[in-house]
C-alpha cells in the first residue's frame, strides 16, 4: 500500500513539473518577442532621412581660383571605414565559387581599432603620393562602433591640412545588432571632399533609397555632395562626390539614383558649367570591366552594369587607360587573394564634354580597402 502511495506521489510531482516547464518556456518565448519588438521600435524611432538640398560648410576654404586650359588632378577613393585589409570579409557580402560553394563575409566591424587606424593611415599615404588638387573620399567614419569610434574625418583633415574640405553625412544608423557574433553597431559616416581651390558653395543632395523594412536601416541616407568652384570667365566647375547604393540586387534603386544624378549633370552642362562626378558608383563601368578580370568566383548578382547609353547627353564615362589591367573593387565575401576574388571597376569619373580628361586606376592591390583609387587628369576647356 505504501509503494502505491509513493508511485502516485511521484506521478503527481512529475505532473506539477510539466506545467512549470511549459510556463518557463512560454515566458522565455514571450520575453524574446518583447525584446525583438522593442528593438524594432527602437530602430524605427531612430530612423530619419536628412533633408534634401542641405547646405554644406567648407572648412579651411582656399582662395585660389580655377583657370581654363590648365592641368588639374583629382582622385576618388572609397576607404571602406578602415576595415578592409586583405584578410577582411564583410557580413553583408555573399558570393559563390566556380565549384558552387557559397561564400559569406564574417565581420560586422573592423577586426580591431589598430587595424582600422593602420588602414586609414595607409590610404592617406597612398593619396599623398598622388599629390592631387582634389580628393573625393567615401565611407569616412565620424563616430561608429564598426571602427571603434575613431574620428576618421578629423584624422584625415589632420593628414591634409593644406586643403579645404567638405563633409556630407550619408550614413547615420541606430545600433544594428547584427551579425550576432560581431554586431555592426551604430554608425555616423559620410563623404569627405578635399580641394586646393576655392569652393563657392556646397550642397548635399539626397539619393532615393530602398524603403523596405529591413534594407532602409542598412542603406540609410545615400547622397552626393555638389560643390561649386568659380572658374575664370564666369562659369563654374560643378564637382560632385557620389556614393550609390551597394546591396541592391538588379540595380533597381541605383537606376533611380542614376536618374537623379543624370538630371543634375545635364542641367549644369546645359547651363554652360563644367561637370565632374567622382565616386563609388556601385555599377561596373562597362561590360568589359564587369567581366574582364580573372576570378575563381561566379559573376555576382549585385553587379549592375553602367554603359555610356545610361548617361546624360554631354557627359562621358571616363574609362581608365589601364581599366582592364587594374580593377577598383573586390568582392568582400572572402579574404582577398589575387585571381580568386571577383573583381571589377565600380569607381571612377564622369565628365562633361567641355572637360578634357584621362583616367588611371591606381593599383594598391587592395592593401588598405576593398577599393583602389582612381586618378583623373583634366583641363577645363575655354570654348
Amino acid at each position: 500500500m505504501a509503494e502505491k502511495r509513493t508511485d502516485k506521489n511521484n506521478r503527481d510531482h512529475k505532473d506539477k513539473r510539466i506545467p512549470i516547464a511549459v510556463k518557463i518556456l512560454a515566458g522565455a518565448f514571450l520575453l524574446v518577442i518583447l525584446c525583438a519588438a522593442g528593438y524594432v521600435i527602437y530602430m524605427q524611432a531612430n530612423y530619419y532621412r536628412i533633408e534634401d538640398h542641405t547646405a554644406l560648410e567648407t572648412e579651411n576654404n582656399a582662395k585660389q581660383r580655377l583657370k581654363t586650359d590648365t592641368p588639374y588632378t583629382a582622385v576618388t577613393y572609397n576607404i571602406g571605414f578602415g576595415a578592409y585589409g586583405p584578410d577582411y570579409s564583410f557580413f553583408m557580402d555573399t558570393g559563390e565559387m566556380e565549384d558552387g560553394t557559397l561564400t559569406a563575409g564574417k565581420y560586422g566591424k573592423a577586426v580591431s581599432r589598430e587595424s582600422a587606424e593602420t588602414n586609414v593611415k595607409g590610404a592617406a599615404e597612398e593619396l599623398k603620393v598622388l599629390e592631387v588638387d582634389f580628393m573625393l573620399l567615401q565611407e569616412v567614419d565620424v563616430d561608429a562602433d564598426r571602427s571603434y569610434h575613431m574620428n576618421q574625418l578629423e584624422q584625415l583633415k589632420e593628414e591634409f591640412p593644406d586643403y579645404g574640405n567638405v563633409f556630407a553625412n550619408n550614413f547615420h544608423s541606430a545600433y544594428l545588432l547584427y551579425p550576432f557574433s560581431d554586431p555592426h553597431g551604430a554608425v555616423d559616416a559620410g563623404l569627405l571632399s578635399f580641394s586646393r581651390y576655392h569652393i563657392e558653395t556646397a550642397e548635399r543632395r539626397s539619393y532615393p533609397v530602398d524603403n523596405s523594412f529591413i534594407t532602409k536601416f542598412t542603406d540609410l541616407d545615400r547622397c552626393f555632395a555638389v560643390m561649386r568652384l568659380p572658374v575664370e570667365g564666369g562659369r563654374e566647375l560643378v564637382l560632385i562626390n557620389s556614393h550609390m547604393s551597394a546591396y541592391d540586387e538588379g540595380g533597381l534603386i541605383r537606376a533611380k539614383q542614376l536618374e537623379l544624378l543624370n538630371s543634375v549633370m545635364e542641367e549644369e552642362y546645359q547651363a554652360g558649367n563644367y561637370v565632374i562626378v567622382g565616386g563609388d558608383f556601385n555599377h561596373a563601368l562597362g561590360e568589359e570591366a564587369a567581366e574582364g578580370f580573372p576570378s575563381e568566383q561566379k559573376f555576382p548578382a549585385w553587379v549592375a552594369v553602367l554603359t555610356q547609353e545610361d548617361i546624360a547627353d554631354g557627359i562621358t564615362i571616363m574609362r581608365a587607360e589601364n581599366e582592364l589591367d587594374v580593377p577598383t573593387c573586390r568582392g568582400a565575401d572572402i579574404p582577398y587573394k589575387k585571381g580568386v576574388n571577383f573583381t571589377t571597376v565600380v569607381d571612377g569619373f564622369l565628365v562633361s564634354d567641355n572637360v578634357k580628361a584621362t583616367a588611371e586606376n591606381i593599383d594598391t592591390d587592395f592593401g588598405y580597402s576593398d577599393h583602389n583609387p582612381v586618378l583623373l587628369k583634366f583641363e577645363l576647356l575655354q570654348e
